[in-house]
């Protein structure tokens, strides 16, 4: 590939016999792997699998036969109406051979390949296995091409394998290293000084093979890959329509053409190697037809030079007719055990449940099984079922090969069980014994498995009817091939039911291996698996990303037994954060299923359709919400836009659950009685804003509690006051007006609200409905029932004698970041609390604000109150549980630190309006998918948090600074595009004069606050900032540590409705 690993495939093909009826599903198999993302960001734009026009091809035929098949789609896609070799000029093209039994490979004898393809019934994945190892490793650096790749074994090559492209013209074959002994059965090149392919010797004598032997004694061994250049593909690819080469490609079928079979290597690349002659290439083929064709194929490639390059390090195994092998390979390939299996034991695609040992040295590929079950060593399982447990707990396995296989005779699906010992040498042994000694065991006869006329050579593992496929009377399973390993005394009704059997042997049931149905079931059992995985992830509260899984299961047709795994999780889980990741879970799948039509995920979700699921849940009722939910979800399924929709109101269901959660927190308030402030009395508080020094998100349900989490945060002055307040007075008349002033409290009024009737407190869970918060201050404090039979004049009247007035203001812009709203909750609260005769801590206050702000869905962290009730510098934790509960500790700093930071801290208005409902809502969502970035941010988010704490105890301002550069990048992450472009100038611009700068709170504009480096520098940074381009409207203004905190005072009004405190005097 191109330099810097940036080129992609222009085409893969996957090769595969014809007879077998699998080219359709590998056809399929590709496509899941492209939607998988198994084929990388950027996979081809053309992905074939192709059917072998005759029966028996050879690798050389299948070659020739999907190079033409590829220039063929390239053409059409460029707009030609013929096939032009053109095409080949710059595009970048992967074949994969799946193994064929009749090629005699120069690695693989024919039995070997037939006994692979028997033992390795996985063999048609191979090619993904290796598919990148070819595109990130080998190939980066090559030029335009084809590259050529049997799979019929398992390569190993290092993350730079080195291969020189410079000048490369003509054929490269790959090599691995190997010992002389290893090559006397497999396949070695012989090449000349300057890395040229002399010849390709297989199974060579010990003479031939020691002048392969390089310095370090290894020999190139031949590894199946070929790459050919651009040139070279077109003259191969020109030969497909001479004859009788024409017979290798589905347009020689078509047009009648007699079958011929050809080598990849024996017939297409040993034609180039430079130590051949014509005479010696031309009769060296078979028939009349191999030995024409290898003219044809001399006179096309002869001109290539055909060079080698042996990669250091590399390793490969190829599927032999040892089960041992297979084993070996096998469990050496890297992968976590569950803890019943021992080291050097491997598991594939199983579903393992219960106490299932597995001893070293064993394999299970694509079961499911239940214990107790104990495996011994040496053993391959593949493709056993559930029903297939009883079986195997009444028979110790030890050293046996035991599969399932999917068969169809005509149009008749079977399912056949194999058994075959680990050593057996496929000629004279069965079950790991001679057979005379097996006939001796089970009672069986050389009669019952082959015929009288079979000759004694003949009469092999291959070829004996072993394998029950059908009976009569019964069903078969897994016994009637079990009881062959002889164990014990033989039933005489077990040999009477295996002989009524009808049975195949291996060399017929190969051709009826039914590849779609065993690629379907391994399908069903990965996504069985996958919804095990989803109950075992939600139940135990696992930071594990269910979205790869939810995308698969949208993208192969499982989302239905997805849902319903999720609704029953939701359903049944025992507490409200479970169930609401449950609903999140659902609404990633229901996301997926639009395909990214349908609109933004983000939006309303407030049909009335969805009412009564919703009523169910806020009741606490979330069995019965869910069914709801469930129920609607079928009238939303039919196309993209519903989809969204349904999405957007399963993530309100899941918020639902999380105020549910939230407000556990609850019972940590606590409220005292006092005497009740006279009629007409202010009760005032003012608060200062607050700075997020790091942690920031980690506080943010639901995350703050299923991680936890750690925010460092300081209450401050903006400009020398605190610029939030609120106060309360109660009046005679029994309503409540609510006054929202701007500026400071002797500012004009700009939105004034007068509630006479409970039904005018209805929308204060409506964020944007006026005076919403103050609506639920008096709820949540109690001062108001909602809902009530009783009116709310008579409630006031009651209780208090009259109503309330309640003034609120901030000095700072709307989406600043310093917290306002959270804080002005807290304010409110307290003011509230007071002027009704009550007393609430400052922790107390600081969950009453998590209440209040779920109550009015906003969906709120608990640091800003944090910030701004607590005085000075501190940080607050909460622990990964329910009930939700923060601890906060008071940062003690060195002497003189607190003014240091008041010379060096300034705060930069951006001028940009800070938008953070969105943000949130992509936070969670994301955190709820487990995204890893988002986990592993989290993580990091608390640990700068404690480090950022412990720069503030030493007064250590360079890793104070280090910690707000540091906590910036984990803003970033945790919400992509929060920092808009103006404020990035800004940042590039203010940073060679500070130690570190964050945009406050959730970023996306508001204030950029910064530790200077030198002292005082407010105007200095306003002459950068004036001198640098883009930034729009910008303001820049002190701030100081407030060491008081909130302060709450009753005062007398002077005037007759006084609303202005110019008017008042504290009492």
């Amino acid at each position: 590939m191109g330099e810097g690993r940036g080129e992609a495939w222009s085409a893969i093909l996957l090769t595969c016999r014809r007879g077998h009826g699998s080219v359709s599903a590998l056809q399929r198999e590709l496509e899941v792997r492209r939607l998988r993302g198994g084929l990388g960001p950027r996979p081809p734009a053309l992905l074939l699998a192709v059917e072998d026009p005759w029966a028996h091809l050879g690798s050389g035929g299948a070659t020739l036969n999907a190079l033409l098949v590829a220039a063929e789609h390239l053409s059409a896609r460029a707009g030609c109406t013929v096939v032009t070799a053109d095409v080949l000029r710059d595009a970048r093209i992967l074949i994969l051979h799946v193994v064929r039994p009749e090629d005699g490979a120069p690695g693989m004898s024919l039995v070997s390949s037939r006994m692979g393809a028997v033992l390795g019934s996985w063999a048609p994945f191979l090619p993904f296995l290796g598919m990148w190892s070819f595109s990130w490793q080998l190939c980066v650096g090559s030029p335009p091409g084809v590259w050529v790749c049997s799979t019929d074994m398992l390569l190993t090559v290092p993350s730079t394998p080195g291969v020189n492209w410079d000048s490369f013209q003509g054929v490269r074959v790959i090599a691995v290293p190997g010992s002389p002994a290893y090559a006397r059965n497999h396949g070695v090149y012989l090449t000349n000084e300057q890395g040229l392919v002399r010849d390709i010797i297989y199974k060579g004598t010990e003479a031939q093979i020691q002048q392969c032997a390089g310095p370090d004694g290894t020999v190139p061994l031949v590894c199946g890959i070929v790459f050919f250049s651009s040139d070279a593909a077109e003259q191969l690819l020109a030969t497909h329509v001479i004859p009788p080469l024409d017979a290798c490609t589905y347009m020689g079928l078509d047009s009648g053409a007699p079958p011929i079979q050809l080598s990849l290597f024996f017939d297409i690349v040993l034609c180039m190697a430079g130590g051949m002659t014509e005479e010696d290439f031309v009769k060296g083929g078979g028939d009349t037809s191999v030995r024409s064709a290898r003219s044809v194929l001399w006179t096309a490639l002869r001109g290539f030079p055909l060079s080698m390059a042996c990669i250091p390090n590399a390793s490969y195994d190829y599927m032999t007719a040892s089960a041992s092998d297979h084993i070996r390979s096998l469990t050496l390939l890297p992968g976590s055990q569950p803890c019943l299996l021992e080291d050097g034991s491997s598991v594939t695609n199983c579903l393992l449940e219960g106490a299932v040992q597995l001893a070293a040295g064993s394999v299970i590929q694509h079961c499911h099984l239940q214990g107790p079950l104990v495996i011994g060593p040496g053993c391959l399982l593949s493709g056993l079922d559930v029903g297939s447990s009883p079986a195997l707990r009444g028979h110790p396995l030890r050293d046996v090969v035991l599969q399932g296989h999917h068969i169809r005779l005509r149009d008749l699906p079977c399912r056949v069980f194999t058994l075959t010992g680990r050593l057996d040498d496929w000629q004279a042994t069965y079950l790991n014994v001679p057979w005379a000694e097996f006939f001796q065991q089970t009672g069986v006869r050389e009669g019952d498995l082959w015929d009288a006329e079979t000759p004694r050579r003949s009469r092999c593992l291959l070829s004996a009817r072993l394998f029950p496929v059908l009976h009569a009377r019964e069903a078969l399973g897994l016994e009637d091939v079990l009881w062959l390993l002889g164990l014990a005394t033989v039933a005489s009704e077990q040999l009477t039911r295996w002989r009524m059997a009808w049975r195949m042997s291996w060399q017929e049931l190969l051709p009826c291996l039914d590849t779609e149905a065993e690629l379907g079931a391994r399908q069903a059992l990965f996504f069985l698996q996958g919804q095990c995985k989803v109950r075992r992830v939600l139940l135990g509260c696992q930071d594990s990303s269910l979205l790869p899984l939810a995308r698969s299961a949208v993208h192969e047709g499982y989302h239905e037994a997805m849902l319903g795994t999720l609704d029953e999780v939701a359903s049944t889980a025992s507490d409200a954060g479970i169930a609401a990741r449950a609903l999140a879970c659902i609404a990633e799948v229901l996301g997926c299923m639009a395909q990214g039509e349908g609109g933004l995920r983000s939006g309303p979700a407030a049909n009335r359709e969805w009412a009564s699921a919703f009523g169910r849940l806020e009741s606490g009722d979330i069995t019965g919400g869910v069914q709801k939910l469930a129920a609607e979800r079928q009238k939303w399924m039919s196309r993209p836009a519903l989809l969204v929709r349904a999405a957007r109101h399963y993530e309100g269901a899941e918020q639902i659950l999380v105020r549910k959660a939230v407000m556990s927190s609850c019972q940590f308030i606590t409220v005292e009685q006092v005497e009740l402030p006279p009629l007409g009395h202010w009760v005032q508080v003012v608060c200062p804003a607050r700075l997020d020094l790091s942690g920031g998100w980690s506080d943010t349900p639901p995350i703050t509690y299923e991680h936890g989490g750690a925010v460092v945060d300081v209450a401050v002055l903006v400009d020398g006051c605190r610029p939030i307040g609120a106060r309360v007075r109660r009046i005679v008349q029994p309503e409540l007006r609510l006054v929202s002033l701007s500026g400071t409290p002797r500012s004009e009024a700009v939105a004034e609200l007068v509630c006479r009737e409970l039904e005018d407190l209805q929308d204060y869970c409506q964020p944007h409905a006026p005076g919403a918060l103050l609506k639920a201050a008096f709820i949540c404090t109690q001062i108001v029932q909602f809902p009530s039979q009783t009116p709310l004049r008579a409630q006031l009247m009651e209780s208090y004698g009259g109503g309330f007035e309640v003034h609120t203001w901030s000095k700072l812009p709307h989406g600043s970041g310093l917290g306002t709203s959270s804080i002005l909750a807290g304010a409110v609260m307290a003011s509230l609390y007071r002027a009704a005769g009550k007393a609430a801590s400052t922790e107390s206050l600081i969950h009453a604000v998590l209440h209040l702000e779920q109550r009015l869905t906003t969906g709120g962290g608990w640091q800003d109150q944090v910030g701004g009730l607590v005085p000075g510098i501190k940080i607050g934790r909460s622990k990964a549980q329910l009930p939700l509960r923060v601890e906060v500790e008071q940062i003690l700093v060195p002497d003189g630190f607190i003014q240091t930071l008041n010379d060096h801290l300034l705060l930069v208005y951006t001028g940009k309006t800070r938008l953070a409902r969105n943000l949130l809502q992509d936070v969670v969502r994301n955190w709820y998918a487990r995204l890893p970035s988002i986990v592993q941010n989290a993580d990091a988010l608390v640990s700068n948090a404690e480090e950022c704490a412990q720069a503030l105890r030493q007064g250590d301002l360079l890793l104070l600074g280090k910690c707000l550069d540091c906590y910036w990048q984990q803003k970033k992450c945790m919400a992509p595009g929060c920092e808009p472009l103006a404020v990035g100038r800004m940042m590039d611009a203010l940073r060679p004069y500070v130690h570190g700068q964050c945009l406050a709170g959730a970023g996306g504009g508001g204030f950029l606050y910064v530790l200077t480096k030198a002292s005082r520098q407010k105007e200095a940074l306003h002459r950068i900032l004036a001198n640098t381009e883009g930034l729009g409207n910008f303001s820049i203004h002190s701030i100081e540590v407030d060491t008081g905190g909130f302060s709450v005072e009753v005062v007398e009004c002077g005037m007759k409705d006084g609303a202005h405190p110019g008017g008042d005097r504290a009492v």
